[in-house]
């Protein structure tokens, strides 16, 4: 697997961040251009392989930019004043907010701020009503479209939800399936005995050769240690093609999986920053969807079901089983 498939796989496998404490900014943070030195990230102060993600997203943001943004590091105990005050000082008017805690930082700074945040899978609405929010999930119709062009017989996908984590993707898939001539059926699932039983129920009421099952990234309802193994052994037995929000899964035998694209994800975001510089409003509000992606496919799984990667034109950006 490339490098950029072994970050991806990473982050998609690290908890959706992490803790903050201030850590000083590097000398030549500040740039020149008023639009650069009018952004200011913030992102979780930890060590590597992680670091690298977020050392990515920051690179997308400053070749957006054509500058150096000022980046802090943050982690256990931030001081949220030093860090107002330092913000302050240099003027910054739009923040780029890297995971939850990020965007609980910079809606704490008691001043009139464009916030655009990434690196979360999902937010309390309340939350999200006042910043760009870029999740980590990636946009049902990009899933929808990939799963047409590797099983074109797919007509009817099912997918298992927690209303708590999800109901703003289901809201997106709804209009994203029927889009693509896909059925939807998307059931609740708040904790997860009732997921198990959803899941032994769809599958042993499914047409393999018509349905697809569609796992989110979702704690309650995808848990890794059960539930997954139990779905994916009893997909593969049925032949039913399984895709999935989360690369890992990938690894572990679903057909496909989007995954970010981390230095697209820091164009889109520094995009979002400077809109707001321009005009005084952010672009969009609210949770979106991640659409700077990449492909990942398990070509055992492939094989099995019947499917050539090769003939369908798909770039493949992550490949499991490792070559």
């Amino acid at each position: 697997m490339t490098q950029a498939g072994r970050r991806a796989l990473l982050w998609a496998l690290m908890a959706p961040v992490l803790a903050l404490a201030l850590v000083p900014v590097t000398p030549g943070a500040r740039a020149s251009d008023e639009t650069v030195r009018s952004i200011a990230v913030l992102y979780p102060d930890i060590g590597e392989p992680y670091r690298s993600v977020f050392t990515t997203i920051i690179e997308g943001i400053e070749d957006k930019t054509k500058g150096r943004v000022a980046a802090f590091a943050v982690g256990a105990n931030p001081n949220v004043q030093e860090i107002a005050g330092e913000l302050r000082r240099r003027d910054v008017r739009a923040v780029i907010a890297l995971g939850r805690n990020g965007l609980k930082l910079a809606a704490a700074l008691e001043r009139p701020l464009g916030i655009v945040a990434g690196g979360v899978i999902s937010v309390p609405e309340s939350e999200a009503d006042g910043a760009a929010v870029y999740s980590l999930a990636p946009d049902p119709g990009l899933l929808f479209t990939r799963l047409k062009t590797l099983v074109p017989a797919a007509r009817k996908v099912t997918v298992i939800y927690d209303p708590k984590q999800n109901t703003w993707l289901i809201r997106l898939a709804r209009e994203a399936a029927k889009a693509q001539g896909l059925e939807l059926v998307a059931l609740e699932a708040s904790d997860l005995k009732t997921a198990t039983r959803l899941y032994t129920e769809m599958l042993a009421g499914c047409d393999p050769k018509r349905d697809a099952l569609w796992l989110p990234q979702d704690s309650t309802t995808v848990e890794d240690s059960a539930v997954l193994p139990l779905v994916l052994r009893e997909a593969w037995n049925l032949n039913l093609p399984v895709f999935s929000s989360s690369i890992g899964h990938v690894k572990r035998g679903a057909l496909f999986a989007l995954y970010p694209n981390n230095m697209e994800l820091g164009r889109s975001l520094a995009n979002s920053a400077q809109i707001y510089l321009s005009s005084g409003a952010l672009p969009s509000r609210g949770m979106l969807p991640l659409r700077d992606v990449l492909t990942a496919a398990n070509t055992r799984t492939a094989n099995h079901l019947g499917i050539n990667l090769g003939d369908t034109q798909l770039r493949i950006h992550a490949v499991f089983p490792e070559p």
